[in-house]
């Protein structure tokens, strides 16, 4: 009885943890045209940044939920990695773009919809952080345990671009944009280690 009782425990776990990914999901993905907008718009190579960071966000979302609907759990070593390779290229780009911008001082222009959705976008992202790192817990599964840690990296890489972007439009600090580029491009490093040792 107390099996059937963990038996659908896990599953309703299972199933909520299925949910979140599916809001992250959603999320980037209006989200990626969001910031595509307001990147080019405001010529901004953070909001690009972030906008990758959204891509990087909708590949880790579904490779969880392809690693979740696998019964017998062979598929973690390969969801980590996956997750871990695309981080090393969101770290590739921002290294560049944001050096280049810094060299030939690239001023962006100010993005009243980038602040918006930034700030929203910080919010959203730690709550769903919060719920994948205690269901990941709780299921003792690794794979999404990580992703929430991704989750939680994309909020502080929100408020570290929302910083940058109201920096500019405020006190004219036209570096703090590629400054916020920089941001991402160590926590990007840091998440594509921890994925990659898995």
């Amino acid at each position: 009885m107390s099996n059937k009782l963990n038996e659908a425990a896990n599953q309703r776990l299972l199933r909520r943890g299925q949910q979140l990914e599916v809001v992250t999901l959603a999320w980037n993905v209006v989200g990626v045209v969001v910031l595509a907008f307001a990147a080019i718009s405001a010529r901004s190579v953070a909001l690009a940044g972030f906008g990758l960071d959204s891509v990087i966000e909708i590949g880790a979302s579904t490779v969880v939920l392809w690693e979740l609907a696998d019964v017998a759990h062979s598929r973690q070593h390969k969801a980590m990695r996956m997750i871990g390779s695309a981080f090393v290229a969101l770290a590739v780009y921002l290294a560049v773009q944001s050096t280049v911008v810094l060299v030939v001082e690239f001023r962006p222009h100010h993005s009243s919809v980038g602040i918006v959705w930034t700030a929203v976008t910080a919010l959203a992202m730690f709550s769903l952080a919060a719920g994948k790192a205690k269901i990941g817990t709780a299921l003792g599964n690794p794979v999404l345990k990580a992703e929430g840690r991704v989750t939680m990296v994309d909020g502080i890489l929100a408020a570290a671009v929302l910083l940058g972007l109201v920096l500019n439009t405020f006190v004219g600090w036209w570096w703090a944009d590629p400054a916020a580029g920089y941001v991402i491009l160590y926590y990007a490093i840091g998440e594509a280690r921890g994925s990659l040792k898995h």
